[in-house]
C-alpha cells in the first residue's frame, strides 16, 4: 500500500506530457519561489508609500424641530404629548441667554481623512497612486516605510484611468520600482500586491493573476487585472509585483459585499499605466488619441445580417462625426472596425483604448469590414477634445399625429418625418429617415427597445427616407430567407444599430 502514491504519479504522468507547453512569456519563478516572498518582499517594501490625505469638511447644520425657537439649541427628542418635551422646552426657554443666541461653543471645523497607498517610480521623489485616493483632498502627506512624513505636491491627475502623479522633495535620493510589461503576465502567475490595508501601514499579500482583461464598467478603458492576493480598503493606489519586482498593475479596486478582501481584486494594467503616468510627470495633463465614432458591440445576428466571417469581432461603428478624423478618412456608419494600428479589435471595449494609447498625430491603418469584405483605410489620429455639454431637451409638443405604415409581424408603425412629426417627437432639425410612431408590447420591436420617437435611418446598410422605402427592403430580406434585419437607429441618446428578427406577415400591411 505504501507504493500507492508512486503508482497514481506514474498514471498522471502520461495526461500531464499531452499538456501544451508553456508560452514562451510565461514567467520562470526564480530558485525558492514559492517557498518564501521574504526577500523579493525586503526588497520592494521601500518603495511602496502610505498616502494620507485630508480635506476641510463643511459643519452640519443642525436641523430644528418643531417648537425650537430660531437659533435655539435643539430640544431632545421625546415622545408626542408627554410632559417631558413640555419640561424640556420650559427649561431651555429660561436658560435663553439675552439676545435669543444660545451660550454655548461652537464645535470646531472637522477635516475629513482618508488613507491610502502609492509608490516611488523615481528617486527624486515621483509617486503614482490612484485618483480616488488623492480626489479633493487639500493636504497630502506621504509616508515612509521609514516613518517618515513628507508634505506631497499634486502633479496631475487622470481620472477616466484613476492614476494621480504626486511629487515629494526628499533630502536624499529614496527607493523606487519601476514598470513591468503587463502583458505578460498570465493568468496563474503568482503576484505580490504591497499597501496599506485599513491605515495598518506596509503589508505584503500573495496571490495569482486570476484572470485578464476585466472590464469592471469604471470607465472608457477598462481593462483590469483580476487577482486573488488580498487587496483591501486602503490598498488602493498600491503597487502589484511580479516575481521579478517589477509593478505590473496598481490595485484600484474590489469586489466585496462585506467591504473586506473576498480574494476578488482588480489592478489597472502597468502597460496602461506607464504612458499615462508618464504625461503626467511630464506636461501635467493626459494627451489621448481621438477617432470620432460612435460605436457598439457586434453580436452573433449583427455578424450574420453583414456577413462578417469568423462571428461576432470588432466595433461596429454607428455614426462617424463629421468633425471627426475617422469621418474625415472615409469610414462610415455601419464599418466595422476588424483592426487599428496592427492591433486586433476584438470586441467593442478594445478599440478606445487603443486608439487612446495611439499617439496625436499619427497616421494608423484601420482594416474595416464593407461590402462583404475588408478595406483598408488610413486615419490621422486627433486628440481626444473636451467632453460637450449635452443640450436640454425640450418638453414635448401637442400631439399630431403623421400618416403611419404598419410593418406587418414585427409590431412597428413608421411614418415620415414631417414638421408636424418633428414637433410631437422633439426631433432634431437634421434627423433624416424614418420615424417610429407606435411599437406593440411583446412584439420584436418592444424586445429590442424600440421606441416612438425613434428614427429609422438606414436598413442593412442603405439610406431610407420614406416608409414605403423601408418596407421595401424588408421585405427583400425576406425574400432572400435572411432571418434579421439590420437596422441604424437614431435616438435621443444617439445613434446605434440594431439586428430585428423578422417575422412572416400576417395578412396585408395596412
Amino acid at each position: 500500500m505504501r507504493f500507492a502514491p508512486l503508482l497514481m504519479v506514474a498514471a498522471l504522468a502520461a495526461p500531464l506530457a499531452t499538456l501544451p507547453a508553456l508560452p514562451a512569456t510565461a514567467q520562470i519563478p526564480p530558485p525558492g519561489a514559492p517557498m518564501t516572498f521574504a526577500p523579493l518582499a525586503q526588497r520592494l517594501l521601500p518603495a511602496v508609500v502610505n498616502i494620507q490625505t485630508s480635506q476641510a469638511a463643511a459643519q452640519a447644520r443642525q436641523q430644528q424641530r418643531p417648537g425650537t425657537p430660531p437659533g435655539g439649541p435643539e430640544v431632545p427628542q421625546a415622545p408626542p404629548g408627554s410632559p417631558f418635551e413640555e419640561f424640556f422646552r420650559d427649561f431651555l426657554e429660561r436658560n435663553r441667554p439675552p439676545g435669543g443666541q444660545p451660550n454655548r461653543p461652537q464645535p470646531p471645523s472637522r477635516r475629513g481623512q482618508s488613507l491610502g497607498s502609492g509608490f516611488i517610480i523615481d528617486a527624486s521623489g515621483i509617486i503614482v497612486t490612484n485618483n480616488h485616493v488623492i480626489d479633493g483632498a487639500d493636504e497630502i502627506n506621504v509616508v515612509m516605510s521609514d516613518n517618515t512624513t513628507l508634505r506631497a505636491e499634486l502633479v496631475g491627475t487622470d481620472p477616466r484611468t484613476d492614476i494621480a502623479v504626486l511629487r515629494v522633495q526628499p533630502e536624499r535620493p529614496l527607493p523606487f520600482v519601476t514598470f513591468g510589461d503587463s502583458d505578460t503576465a498570465l493568468v496563474g502567475d503568482w503576484v505580490l500586491a504591497i499597501g496599506n490595508p485599513f491605515g495598518l501601514g506596509g503589508s505584503v499579500t500573495a496571490g495569482i493573476v486570476s484572470a485578464r482583461g476585466r472590464d469592471i464598467r469604471q470607465g472608457p478603458y477598462d481593462d483590469f487585472i483580476q487577482t486573488d492576493a488580498a487587496i483591501n480598503r486602503g490598498n488602493s493606489g498600491g503597487p502589484l509585483f511580479n516575481l521579478a519586482g517589477e509593478v505590473i498593475g496598481i490595485n484600484t479596486a474590489i469586489y466585496s459585499p462585506s467591504g473586506g478582501s473576498i480574494g476578488i481584486g482588480f489592478s489597472i494594467p502597468a502597460n496602461l499605466a506607464r504612458n499615462i503616468a508618464a504625461q503626467l510627470r511630464d506636461v501635467g495633463r493626459v494627451r489621448r488619441g481621438w477617432l470620432g465614432v460612435n460605436i457598439q458591440q457586434v453580436t452573433e445576428e449583427i455578424a450574420e445580417s453583414l456577413s462578417l466571417p469568423g462571428g461576432a469581432r470588432g466595433a461596429l461603428v454607428a455614426r462617424a462625426q463629421e468633425d471627426g478624423p475617422a469621418a474625415a478618412a472615409g469610414i462610415q456608419a455601419g464599418d466595422v472596425i476588424l483592426r487599428f494600428n496592427g492591433q486586433e479589435v476584438r470586441e467593442m471595449r478594445n478599440l478606445p483604448r487603443i486608439v487612446a494609447d495611439t499617439p496625436v498625430g499619427r497616421q494608423a491603418p484601420v482594416v474595416v469590414w464593407r461590402d462583404g469584405r475588408e478595406q483598408t483605410l488610413n486615419v490621422t489620429v486627433s486628440e481626444l477634445p473636451a467632453e460637450a455639454a449635452q443640450a436640454g431637451t425640450p418638453d414635448p409638443a401637442p400631439d399630431a399625429r403623421p400618416q403611419t405604415l404598419e410593418l406587418a409581424g414585427l409590431g412597428l408603425k413608421i411614418g415620415p418625418i414631417t414638421p408636424e412629426a418633428r414637433e410631437r417627437f422633439t426631433l432634431r432639425p437634421e434627423s433624416r429617415g424614418v420615424v417610429i410612431t407606435e411599437v406593440s408590447p411583446g412584439s420584436p420591436a418592444a424586445e429590442r427597445e424600440l421606441r416612438p420617437g425613434d428614427v429609422i435611418v438606414e436598413v442593412q446598410q442603405e439610406r431610407v427616407n420614406s416608409p414605403a422605402e423601408v418596407q421595401a427592403r424588408l421585405e427583400a430580406l425576406r425574400r432572400q430567407n435572411r432571418a434579421t434585419a439590420l437596422l441604424l437607429i437614431e435616438s435621443a441618446q444617439g445613434q446605434r444599430w440594431v439586428p430585428l428578427r423578422l417575422a412572416a406577415p400576417q395578412g396585408n400591411p395596412g
